[in-house]
């Protein structure tokens, strides 16, 4: 009987694990059906360090390496939302509207204007932020209100034009608004005109006290002349890198004290007082400092008037951003300007180094990613300067009129091609050796950027809302993973 009792229930046993198995093995397939379903959804944009890829959409099912060394889950969390993005680009300095306005075919410059703007055909730009004035890169020294001979002063701005931008920096941005309507512009001045400062010159000094008033009036001028012409302007900082005082270019010095001054006596009450809507940022330098922006956003009466601080990448930590953000979490965190340049050679160099920047400005707190000139010629000019490192994002011959597309455009592009206006930034799993940074488009799409910042292949597995995909990224290559 014994016997007996325990065939029984070793057959019951058996029965008991094939149906157990029956059941993984279905769950299983069932999974794996999903998991292919999912797979199916996902596109991938890849740029690789021996440049046989750039920007390119490859198929997620193929990929272009199939050996790997290690294998990393990714998980991404919709639930978890951080700050909503403005918008991605660079500036359309007096040297890069002029070579594209000037130095190109009609048909040529549309071409590249959609290279630029357009999502379909190109990088999708979504935000500029434009110089008020003459910078480093410019055709000549100017303001927007320059005396004529023997008169030394203009409290009443009679002589404010911007007929200088109307040749050929307005017609270019109207039409990058024509391409992509949801294009943010914002303004930065260089410098003062030069009969406002202790200098009497663009070059150097800093702004009179006598004529604070009339300079907050210069900005309530600029921002309804070009509103005017169909151009809103939808942030503006009091002044580019206020820190620093170049000897060859417009530049002006002035402190946290006399910016707090300024924006809470004077331009924050001009704006209020006509309506105007621009937000005003503070700071606009490097992270190596925030002192500034922390002066400035808890004075009490600039910090009523200041939407946040700007952001350049010369100097310090990105996480100088997120510092500020937590002190101010009212405030919000714009990146304003990063060149790149001979000081970071190209492509390897500065492929990696942009690509950590393109993933980490987001990842503390900024809405927004700016490079610093859209064009340069094959000499890095036009330019003021004596001597230009600085690259643009595409460089212009002046003789042949060929258009090369740097780097630049194409780590540029792994955000603003994918990245929509008013997304949200994510949370997403990230690792010192595989960065990460996560986004949910205002339609609902999920965008994923992945920089590989070593030498070997790895298999990552990206989860997010139950399900999964899988790709094997090449070493020192960035990837851009969009899905419903």
């Amino acid at each position: 009987m014994k016997t007996e009792k325990s065939l029984k229930i070793i057959i019951l046993l058996s029965l008991l694990f094939i149906l157990v198995n029956l059941s993984s093995n279905v769950t299983q397939k069932t999974n794996q059906k999903e998991m292919a379903k999912t797979m199916n959804n996902v596109k991938l944009w890849l740029t690789t360090v021996d440049q046989k890829f750039m920007l390119s959409e490859v198929d997620i099912n193929n990929p272009v390496v199939s050996d790997f060394r290690e294998t990393l889950r990714i998980a991404v969390d919709s639930n978890k939302k951080y700050q909503q993005m403005d918008g991605f680009g660079a500036s359309l300095t007096d040297a890069s509207a002029w070579l594209i306005f000037h130095k190109l075919s009609e048909e040529k410059r549309i071409e590249v204007m959609k290279k630029l703007f357009g999502r379909n055909e190109g990088i999708g730009i979504s935000f500029l932020r434009q110089p008020m004035g003459a910078t480093d890169y410019t055709t000549k020294l100017y303001s927007y209100d320059d005396l004529p001979e023997g008169v030394k002063e203009d409290p009443e701005l009679k002589y404010f034009s911007i007929k200088h931008d109307k040749q050929y920096i307005i017609p270019l941005l109207k039409l990058a608004m024509k391409i992509n309507p949801e294009l943010k512009i914002m303004a930065s001045p260089w410098s003062a005109p030069g009969w406002m400062k202790t200098t009497g010159s663009m070059i150097g000094g800093s702004l009179l006290r006598q004529y604070y008033s009339v300079y907050a009036q210069y900005f309530v001028k600029f921002t309804k002349a070009y509103e005017k012409e169909g151009i809103p302007i939808y942030a503006i900082t009091p002044q580019n890198e206020p820190l620093y005082v170049p000897k060859e270019y417009p530049g002006m010095k002035m402190t946290w004290e006399e910016q707090a001054d300024f924006i809470g006596e004077y331009l924050g009450p001009a704006f209020e007082k006509e309506g105007i809507k621009t937000k005003i940022l503070t700071y606009d330098h490097n992270w190596d400092n925030t002192i500034y922006a922390s002066y400035v956003l808890s004075h009490p009466k600039a910090s009523k008037y200041v939407a946040g601080s700007a952001w350049h990448f010369y100097g310090g930590k990105h996480e100088a951003m997120s510092q500020i953000k937590e002190m101010f979490p009212d405030k919000d965190i714009w990146f304003t300007e990063g060149s790149g340049g001979d000081w970071v050679p190209a492509f390897f160099n500065a492929f990696m180094d942009q690509m950590m920047h393109v993933i980490r400005i987001p990842r503390n707190w900024s809405k927004t990613v700016v490079w610093w000139n859209i064009a340069l010629d094959e000499k890095r000019g036009p330019t003021i300067l004596s001597n230009s490192t600085c690259r643009g994002l595409i460089e212009i011959n002046q003789e042949t009129g060929e258009v090369k597309y740097n780097l630049d455009y194409y780590t540029l592009g792994h955000i603003s091609k994918f990245v929509l206006p008013g997304a949200y930034r994510i949370d997403s799993y990230t690792y010192s050796n595989l960065e990460t940074v996560a986004f949910e488009n205002p339609n609902g799409t999920k965008v994923l950027i992945v920089s590989n910042r070593t030498n070997t292949n790895k298999k990552i597995i990206v989860e997010e809302g139950g399900r999964e995909f899988e790709y094997i990224i090449p070493g020192y290559a960035a990837v851009t993973f969009v899905w419903d």
